[in-house]
């Protein structure tokens, strides 16, 4: 996954954290780490989803610094037509004719009645939204880097069945750092004890 500027991101040599914080840290921490102790491989985790984050760290931190910089948008940045301030992405939407249809009769058209319904769906589903994506998070974070560990399947099962109590003890023998980034990335998850 390209990295995003927005987001941050943990960077792991085997079970030890060695970077955490936005892109641009991460990679100057990271890039140090390849060239002072970097002996294992280190795989770099988008902190709200886990998914693999790579990272350009050819040259020097300078050529870093400034690769990184790049890639932030500045604010005034002149944009094309459209409502670029809202952040509006035309892309295509693929429904039946009847639904065509009723779109074509609401007040403001199709686009204006498919945001409405979208975000009163988000408001609906926030917090199952919150959970489920804190479950896939915590998943896809385990499955690289605790797949091997003790008690993996039972910690994922517990995870799944909310029982926040097991899963804790499940992975209580796992190492600290990567204990410590599952809680993190899995706090909307695993807030529901039993």
């Amino acid at each position: 996954m390209e990295p995003r500027m927005d987001r941050t991101c943990t960077a792991f040599a085997g079970t030890k954290m060695v970077a955490s914080g936005d892109v641009l840290q991460v990679a100057l921490k990271v890039k140090k780490y390849l060239k002072d102790d970097g002996k294992e491989n280190v795989l770099i985790f988008d902190d709200i989803t886990s998914a693999p984050v790579e990272l350009d760290l050819r040259g020097t931190v300078e050529a870093v610094t400034k690769r990184f910089e790049s890639l932030v948008e500045p604010e005034d940045k002149k944009a094309g037509p459209g409502r670029p301030k809202l952040g509006v992405v035309s892309k295509e939407v693929t429904l039946l004719p009847q639904h065509w249809e009723w779109l074509a009769l609401q007040p403001g058209g199709a686009s204006v009645t498919l945001r409405k319904l979208i975000e009163e769906a988000k408001k609906k589903n926030f917090a199952k939204d919150q959970i489920r994506q804190a479950q896939d998070a915590v998943y896809k974070f385990m499955h690289a880097m605790a797949g091997d560990l003790p008690n993996y399947e039972e910690a994922l099962r517990a995870m799944y069945a909310y029982d926040t109590k097991k899963f804790k003890k499940m992975i209580a023998d796992w190492p600290k750092d990567i204990q410590e980034h599952i809680l993190k990335v899995g706090r909307e998850a695993l807030a529901n004890v039993k």
